[in-house]
């Protein structure tokens, strides 16, 4: 893909210091920078995003949020100016991108922040309204109705919005997708004129001991907002700036001369010369030596007390040996059949006479025995009353 990218002229806006600021990113206006699709006569409904940002730098002002819930809808800017930046234009660059044909386009929104003559105002109430996201609260004809229902309980001369933040930016958690549940907005409105007596029923003891217990404290002019918006009573911040007491303490100044501590002295500048050979015995040879006594002793150990061989037999019963003895003959002998199948039979399988003619079968093959073992079985020729089986005669003879 060819990715382009177009600057268009700088627009301006002149908001005033203290007043909620709303500016609102239409995807319609930037849907014609971007081509239309490629099929005639399909509507075009390209994913749409906004990156904002101060020229010159990669976030916006302190004051200013940006919103934009999905690529379909419209991103909004909005915030309240503060007093430090009267007079001075800020120049906020927009960059759009089509997430289909990954074109961009960029607009520059120039903020000329003006001073306000009735800022700041010195009543101020910050209301919690559950029942609505931020993004529906900066609607123009929803903040219009707010602030409509607000004047109609306060009755000031004049009242303006002063700043909108989300629940979320406040630490507020994000609401479970059931029910059509919202996250919640916190909306701060000033006016001139003290606070009604039904804003100040909030801070009646009964409404604070029934918030204390997590139930809704009872307010007269609740009905006035509750057909259109869900007002947190327990959550109402109120704010007299008139009966605030500065906090600015007289600073005594003493003459600025500190008191004498003496002449300084600095550190010399050469060091002097240190020996680490007592270090290095302490830290190699004394643990090498106690590791070298330590393997002598092991060794001696190991090597010097040994019992030998000869010891153990005497101390082995005989017939304990020639079992033993018995059982290597043995295992040998099964080790050279598994090599050679051809071998002769082992002495252990071997009959000790002719089962026909009664004669003594001597072995097949010798092998070195002990002559110190002990026969497991003794042949048929050390039996006493030994008997004889006939051999058989010609027929002749009978």
């Amino acid at each position: 893909y060819t990715i382009l990218s177009r600057v268009h002229s700088d627009r301006n806006v002149y908001p005033s210091a203290g007043v909620l600021f709303v500016h609102v990113l239409e995807r319609e206006y930037f849907k014609g920078e971007f081509p239309p699709y490629p099929k005639p006569g399909e509507i075009s409904n390209d994913p749409i995003t906004f990156n904002t940002n101060l020229m010159g730098y990669p976030d916006r002002p302190g004051w200013l949020r940006y919103i934009q819930r999905t690529p379909y809808s419209d991103g909004v800017l909005y915030g309240s100016p503060t007093v430090e930046n009267v007079g001075k234009p800020t120049i906020i660059e927009i960059t759009a991108y089509n997430r289909r044909t990954f074109e961009t386009t960029r607009h520059n929104l120039v903020i000329n922040i003006m001073s306000a003559e009735d800022f700041p105002l010195p009543y101020q109430a910050e209301f919690f309204i559950r029942n609505m996201n931020v993004e529906e609260m900066l609607a123009s004809e929803v903040l219009g109705d707010f602030l409509g229902a607000v004047k109609n309980v306060w009755q000031p001369e004049r009242l303006n919005a002063i700043n909108i933040t989300s629940a979320l930016d406040r630490g507020g958690r994000v609401p479970l997708p059931i029910n059509d549940m919202k996250e919640g907005v916190y909306v701060m409105v000033g006016a001139d004129v003290p606070f009604s007596s039904c804003l100040r029923e909030v801070e009646n003891p009964q409404n604070q001991l029934r918030c204390s217990q997590e139930m809704e404290p009872v307010i007269t002019c609740d009905k006035k907002f509750r057909t259109q918006f869900h007002i947190d009573w327990c959550k109402i911040s109120l704010v007299d700036n008139t009966k605030q007491v500065s906090t600015f303490q007289e600073v005594i100044r003493g003459e600025g001369i500190l008191p004498d501590g003496g002449e300084y002295k600095p550190p010399s500048d050469t060091l002097k010369s240190r020996d680490y050979y007592s270090d290095f015995l302490i830290t190699l040879a004394v643990p090498s030596a106690i590791a070298l006594v330590l393997f002598l002793i092991l060794a001696y150990i190991m090597c010097c007390r040994r019992e030998g061989v000869e010891k153990r037999n005497m101390q082995t019963p005989d017939i304990q040996l020639v079992h033993h003895s018995a059982i290597q003959k043995s295992t040998k002998e099964l080790r050279d059949m598994s090599k050679n199948r051809e071998i002769a039979w082992p002495l252990s399988t071997l009959p000790v006479f002719h089962p026909v003619t009664g004669e003594i079968v001597p072995p097949l093959h010798t092998d070195s025995y002990d002559n110190t073992s002990m026969p497991l079985m003794q042949t048929q020729q050390n039996l006493p009353h030994q008997t004889q089986i006939p051999q058989q005669q010609s027929a002749g003879q009978y």
